[in-house]
């Protein structure tokens, strides 16, 4: 436990030696610890650093490891959602980082459970990555917006794979400019969420606005 304090202490530094070199930095940021592949265990030793947030990629592996889990944290899916799994996903996630359809928050919203949400964008325009297209971000708020119980935080990405962490840098930055812009058209309440970097870009997505962090191997190597 002593070595994923450590880990998670030192991050953190970097977290916000980060937003003090940007203007463009959120003044809070969300460290939200991956744990796909860790058992029970890895989750209660993270909570017992005092880092409650938990992310984890697939539902099924989800609710496997959660009834072990003494730790009161709060679960994030941050992978994809297929529709026929929403109802198994609310029994355990409140905050869904990976809403890439108008399907599927339709179903989330249809399902009256309180969630919070972030959109997913593909802003690299990679075609391995999942999330919606820029232009069509616009339609897609929209959609989610009008149902009551979906509170949407904010947008959510991707960036590509590359050793340098500067390569990012142009993702996150469009993430960010997506929001604001969404925010002007005033079709939807203002968000104020990004979910974006991870523990090879953290630093780079913090400068460029980030609100969310997932950071997955940088905590439990």
């Amino acid at each position: 436990m002593d070595l994923i304090s450590d880990r998670i202490q030192h991050i953190q530094a970097r977290v916000r030696a980060a937003a003090n070199r940007s203007p463009s930095a959120a003044r809070n940021v969300t460290l939200i610890a991956v744990t796909k592949h860790h058992p029970a265990s890895a989750v209660d030793a993270v909570a017992a650093s005092g880092l409650l947030d938990v992310g984890e990629n697939r539902v099924q592996e989800a609710l496997a490891k959660a009834p072990d889990v003494t730790a009161s944290v709060r679960w994030h899916l941050i992978g994809h959602l297929q529709r026929n799994k929403v109802n198994k996903a609310l029994t355990l996630f409140r905050t869904i980082h990976s809403v890439d359809s108008m399907r599927l928050a339709d179903a989330l919203g249809a399902a009256d459970c309180p969630l919070d949400i972030f959109l997913q964008c593909n802003v690299s325009g990679e075609a391995s990555k999942t999330g919606v297209r820029p232009e069509n971000a616009a339609k897609l708020l929209q959609t989610a917006a009008n149902w009551p119980n979906l509170n949407v935080v904010g947008l959510m990405t991707m960036a590509p794979y590359a050793e340098n962490p500067e390569d990012a840098r142009p993702c996150f930055r469009t993430l960010r400019e997506l929001r604001d812009d969404l925010n002007r058209l005033g079709h939807a309440p203002p968000m104020t969420g990004l979910s974006m970097g991870m523990s090879g870009d953290f630093e780079v997505a913090v400068e460029e606005g980030a609100t969310h962090l997932r950071i997955g191997s940088a905590i439990l190597a």
